[in-house]
């Protein structure tokens, strides 16, 4: 029996660890697609219709009954964890990637988990080791360097602002939907986010729709891109993740994207780092192999 259950926790954790690796790939792919669909729609309609696309995936296995009904009580705490981490967030983002580059975007973002790794700390009693602090600040440093690079000198602007407010709102998001991965699991709590973000998004789809025909068909199919693999898997990964560890280290993994996001915009754009850029994303791994490493043995 304790075999057994040994073995079931070892393979719980290989696969949520699994599941962190395909977010951070994910959602670094959403910040070049997030460009490509502005070429075709607005913030707000790129926002509700991709959502409007994640919802759809999700009503579909609601329909199948692999997801539950929440609780009348847990609906105010839905609403705001989808209000901000979904509905705000993606309005921001979309908004600042207008003028802010998708590397820079991603390392303004990439300040969520330091947010994240506060919140957990203040509200869920989450411990964060030294070790981890440190693997954090140089992981940190490395995104920092990339948003230079990719800036040309970071300039902070407006919209440089909007998107930092879309990384407070993602970190806000992960810490409040914590309890509701103990009581719905990963895939129910991520319908419910996501569908009350897109409630929230309603106003602005159909402005999204009376683009439609006028859009590139690249506008459209990053749009589409980003409303199934993005949002709706990529969410349901990290909901499983954060099930699985504790919302400060987890968040930690998130300084990948920064680099990986550079990385796939030299595919998608024909956009070369800088060799800052370069050393910023050997600083960004450093980081989370020191937070996954000292951090994990002396953090408890």
């Amino acid at each position: 029996m304790a075999d057994a259950a040994l073995k079931s926790a070892t393979t719980s954790r290989t696969t949520a660890i699994g599941a962190i690796a395909l977010t951070v790939l994910l959602w670094a792919s959403a910040f070049p697609a997030i460009r490509a669909g502005l070429e075709g729609f607005s913030p707000a309609a790129l926002a509700a219709l991709r959502y409007a696309v994640a919802s759809l995936a999700f009503l579909l296995l609601a329909a199948s009954r692999r997801i539950v009904r929440p609780k009348p009580g847990d609906l105010p705490r839905i609403a705001l964890a989808g209000g901000l981490g979904i509905a705000v967030y993606n309005l921001a983002l979309n908004s600042g990637e207008r003028s802010v580059d998708p590397g820079t975007a991603s390392f303004l973002i990439n300040t969520g988990p330091i947010f994240a790794a506060l919140l957990g700390a203040l509200f869920l009693r989450e411990r964060f080791s030294r070790w981890a602090w440190l693997g954090a600040a140089v992981a940190f440093a490395g995104a920092a360097l990339i948003g230079f690079a990719t800036a040309g000198g970071f300039h902070f602007s407006l919209d440089a602002g909007v998107v930092l407010l879309a990384a407070v709102c993602q970190a806000s998001q992960f810490v409040l939907q914590k309890p509701l991965l103990a009581r719905y699991g990963a895939l129910s709590t991520t319908a419910f986010l996501v569908l009350a973000g897109t409630i929230l998004l309603i106003p602005f789809l159909p402005e999204g729709i009376a683009a439609l025909p006028g859009a590139s068909r690249g506008a459209i199919l990053a749009t589409l891109y980003l409303g199934l693999f993005p949002a709706a898997l990529a969410y349901a990964a990290w909901s499983y993740a954060l099930a699985h560890f504790p919302v400060g280290r987890t968040t930690m993994s998130l300084y990948l994207v920064a680099p990986i996001a550079t990385g796939l915009t030299v595919i998608w754009f024909g956009i070369w780092p800088a060799p800052l850029a370069l050393l910023g994303g050997a600083f960004a791994i450093a980081g989370v192999v020191i937070i996954n490493t000292l951090g994990r043995q002396t953090s408890r």
